[in-house]
């Protein structure tokens, strides 16, 4: 795994008094002279500590490929990413990261899945112990505590998944599409509790989707990406009141006009994609276009 290569004359001086975390000019390429292939090219972006940032993009587009960068499991080729104002070495607890599929022990039960990040660092105390409790049952996760992963639905599992990655008390959470596999009302649950959760906790959120309606509905600034190689296209800042609910966006005119924008934007890059030989990705966001364009979105759409 080869170090970053700094580049920054064209971005000025870093910032490190921001907490957050900002890319700085990140390029990514896999591969080598002729087989080379660019993944991210010249990516500059932050998640502003205590705010909600959701990115989307084409599907295939390089997004997953940047929550390993930021999480510190590869390395940018260029460019720097730094985390509460220093240098991404490495993964940091710092940083916990939800991915699509679930990632707890079958071994372990609920309970110990919960506890596992700070026994492993021997740091399994009084505190720690009232953490894992008051978060085992923040999580509703009580009456299951001594069950293990395969005895749970697919909701419980996502819940101790979350209840394990807040045992580190990280300062940001990364999330690549987390509900994805689930079933339609239980991800629609699973949004709304992990809405009213971070607004609780005031937790800085970095949420990857390529779901509009999610990206809305949870987002205070949307990130749209490009195709590949991608890099920012637009920041959307969502200037929707909160709580929110999934329900109540269905019907409200600035979701619709937010959603148009959004959708438009994504077909564009689709285009461009499908123009490079990108189909499946062209493909991916027609349909998605299709199935939820509505007469009142296409109201909104227009000038």
């Amino acid at each position: 795994m080869s170090q970053p290569q700094t580049r920054l004359d064209s971005v000025g001086e870093i910032d490190r008094a921001f907490r957050g975390v900002e890319l700085i000019d990140v390029d990514k390429t896999f591969g080598h002279a002729s087989g080379e292939r660019a993944v991210v090219r010249g990516c500059s972006f932050r998640i502003e500590p205590g705010r909600f940032t959701v990115m989307i993009g084409p599907s295939g587009a390089g997004k997953s490929t940047l929550i390993r960068l930021i999480a510190g499991f590869d390395f940018p080729s260029a460019g720097e990413i730094r985390a509460g104002g220093k240098l991404v070495r490495g993964p940091g607890k710092d940083r916990q990261v939800m991915f699509q599929e679930t990632a707890l022990f079958p071994w372990m039960t609920t309970s110990g899945n919960v506890r596992y990040g700070p026994k492993a660092r021997g740091e399994f105390g009084p505190a720690a112990r009232r953490l894992a409790d008051a978060l085992t049952t923040r999580m509703g996760l009580d009456r299951f505590r001594n069950m293990y992963p395969a005895q749970l639905s697919g909701g419980m599992q996502r819940r101790a998944e979350l209840a394990r990655a807040m045992m580190n008390e990280p300062s940001v959470m990364i999330l690549d599409e987390p509900f994805r596999g689930l079933d339609s009302m239980t991800k629609r649950l699973m949004l709304e509790y992990y809405a009213n959760y971070s607004e609780e906790s005031e937790r800085t959120n970095f949420f990857v989707t390529t779901d509009v309606d999610e990206a809305i509905f949870l987002a205070d600034c949307v990130l749209v990406m490009t195709h590949i190689p991608t890099h920012v296209r637009a920041v959307v800042e969502v200037d929707l009141p909160r709580p929110r609910s999934l329900a109540a966006l269905v019907d409200d005119e600035r979701a619709s006009e937010l959603k148009a924008e959004l959708l438009a934007m994504l077909h564009e890059e689709a285009a461009t994609a499908f123009a490079a030989g990108g189909k499946e990705t062209a493909d991916f966001v027609e349909a998605y276009r299709r199935h939820h364009w509505s007469p009142k979105l296409a109201k909104a759409d227009r000038p």
